[in-house]
């Protein structure tokens, strides 16, 4: 008889990649609200849900409903708990939204569980590399250090880079391990944390085993290209194809630890029954970093677009300045590097874009920059001189 495995918001990008490595070992079930912002007004219609309407069963429900939640753990031997709120922007104005399912959504989980008597062998948590705020740098002074949250006033002046939080001189990137200092600077990275937490008390005074994996940037073959919170592959994409000009905020030097989805979903399979992940915290990303202005040179040669880069200093309040995944204790741990290189995951991404595109082109929509005017409205975007 196989283990079942509940994969909470199982329908998204992730989900869809973690299906398609265990539906034939497990049996799955997906709760999953299909929200519009990710799978456009049909979902049934949606490259995700057609990924994966044959291999699961798949629950239409609310992480935060007591009776979906129970529906959706009848029998289940393991959780991979995706289900969550997104964009560092967009949770700094809608907090209440963020709370309710990052928070009340793993305090249901964690109850339905709990008082239901389910026998949940182990759950495994999808937090994020946010947590940390801006992560481990080096100061020439005082060593490794956790910079805190970027000041406005350096950053009006162009000034965009960590500080030493001791001496205040500038510090060097380096590679941030999973016991680095937290110091989350948006509300979605209090919720993760919260979401952490949570674990981290209940699961030992529940009998449940627990890993939690902190995602760097996912990206891939089926993200969503209609969400403008989340995802600057998507909106540099979407504008690319459409030879629209693209603003790069900060000067483009800001980095990211880009990881592909395929790989995000191989270390997550493998802690199932692994038991040395067992109460663990480990990093999931490629371990390298790559600049914003690299990701956009790159997609625009890919996709062959006349579209002008520009560089305007604009900043988002909550943005941290550059990461990168230390990933040595993961490995140990599951037994394999990342396959990915950042140019065979873009390659892969581009492709799969220009197919969609050709199925039915991709248009440009003011969703994005209506998101911008959400921001710039809260005073969470600002401008540089």
């Amino acid at each position: 008889m196989k283990s079942k495995v509940l994969i909470t918001g199982g329908a998204g990008f992730i989900g869809n990649a973690i299906i398609s490595r265990i539906h034939d070992i497990y049996d799955v079930v997906v709760l999953d609200n299909f929200s519009p912002q990710i799978h456009g007004e049909n979902y049934e219609e949606s490259f995700l849900y057609l990924g994966i309407k044959d291999k699961c069963e798949i629950i239409k429900g609310d992480v935060t409903s007591p009776e979906d939640m129970l529906k959706a753990l009848q029998d289940v031997d393991y959780v991979i708990h995706l289900a969550a709120e997104t964009g560092t922007g967009q949770s700094m104005y809608e907090l209440n939204k963020y709370t309710s399912v990052n928070i009340l959504g793993t305090s249901n989980l964690l109850e339905s569980i709990l008082k239901n008597k389910i026998k949940v062998k182990k759950i495994i948590l999808s937090s994020s590399r946010s947590v940390y705020g801006e992560g481990m740098y080096k100061c020439k002074t005082h060593d490794i250090v956790v910079p805190n949250s970027r000041v406005v006033e350096d950053m009006v002046k162009k000034d965009f880079e960590p500080k030493c939080p001791i001496c205040g001189k500038d510090v060097e990137l380096v590679s941030t391990t999973a016991d680095c200092e937290i110091k989350p600077i948006s509300m979605y990275a209090y919720t993760k944390m919260a979401q952490e937490k949570m674990l981290e008390l209940m699961c030992p005074s529940m009998g449940i085993e627990y890993t939690i994996f902190r995602y760097q940037n996912v990206f891939g073959p089926g993200q969503s290209l209609n969400n403008p919170y989340t995802g600057i592959l998507s909106i540099f994409s979407k504008r690319l194809l459409n030879n629209q000009d693209i603003n790069i905020f900060e000067d483009g030097l800001e980095s990211r630890d880009f990881v592909h989805v395929k790989d995000i979903a191989a270390f997550t399979v493998n802690a199932l029954e692994n038991d040395k992940t067992n109460n663990k915290y480990l990093n999931v990303g490629s371990g390298e970093s790559t600049s914003v202005m690299k990701v956009a040179e790159t997609l625009k040669s890919m996709y062959g677009s006349t579209s002008s880069i520009s560089v305007s200093g604009d900043f988002r309040i909550g943005d941290i300045r550059h990461n990168k995944a230390d990933m040595e204790d993961t490995m140990a741990c599951c037994g394999f590097k990342p396959h990915y290189t950042f140019e065979m995951g873009m390659k892969e991404f581009s492709d799969w874009v220009i197919a969609e595109d050709a199925k039915k082109k991709i248009e440009i929509d003011d969703a994005f920059e209506k998101s911008l005017a959400e921001l710039a409205a809260t005073g969470m975007i600002l401008k540089g001189k």
